[in-house]
């Protein structure tokens, strides 16, 4: 496993911690609410960089990514049967959300928010997720994959 893959991990975290973020959110937020985020974040990254070229080190990001999400959720003190549960939930929660955003430039605007809605369920203001994440993936799509894989990078 390459830990310079570490550095996207840490930015795809930072970006997902975003206090503007979570400014609609209906509750404090949790480490459901922030999780959701990365895997977002992290379904629009691998959805920009998706090609023939890119698909060996997508794999390894994709298989470095949640090995951290899993040490992480053993950091927080979950058992090892409850973390193989966990796990499972994530990424089945993961493809659940590429799946939903693989047409996303072809949606409109309330095909965007019914895409987000049961992802993003404890936000109110869901049309200012969509502007953002609009944004987040133009500004993924003026950058090309080594960007991110080298040791600086300002969200």
């Amino acid at each position: 496993m390459n830990n310079n893959y570490i550095y996207l991990y840490n930015y795809l975290i930072q970006i997902s911690t975003n206090k503007n973020l979570y400014s609609g959110l209906k509750k404090q937020d949790t480490f459901s609410d922030r999780l959701i985020f990365f895997l977002i974040h992290f379904a629009f990254f691998l959805k920009e960089y998706k090609n023939d070229e890119n698909s060996v080190k997508l794999q390894e990001i994709y298989d470095f990514n949640f090995r951290q999400l899993e040490l992480s959720i053993r950091e927080i003190g979950y058992g090892d049967q409850s973390i193989n549960k966990k796990m499972k939930d994530y990424i089945n929660l993961f493809h659940s959300i590429v799946s939903e955003i693989h047409f996303w430039d072809d949606y409109s605007e309330i095909e965007k928010k019914s895409k987000m809605r049961p992802f993003l369920e404890n936000f109110e203001k869901i049309d200012d997720l969509i502007a953002y994440f609009n944004d987040f993936k133009e500004n993924l799509s003026k950058k090309n994959l080594n960007y991110f894989l080298k040791g600086v990078i300002n969200p």
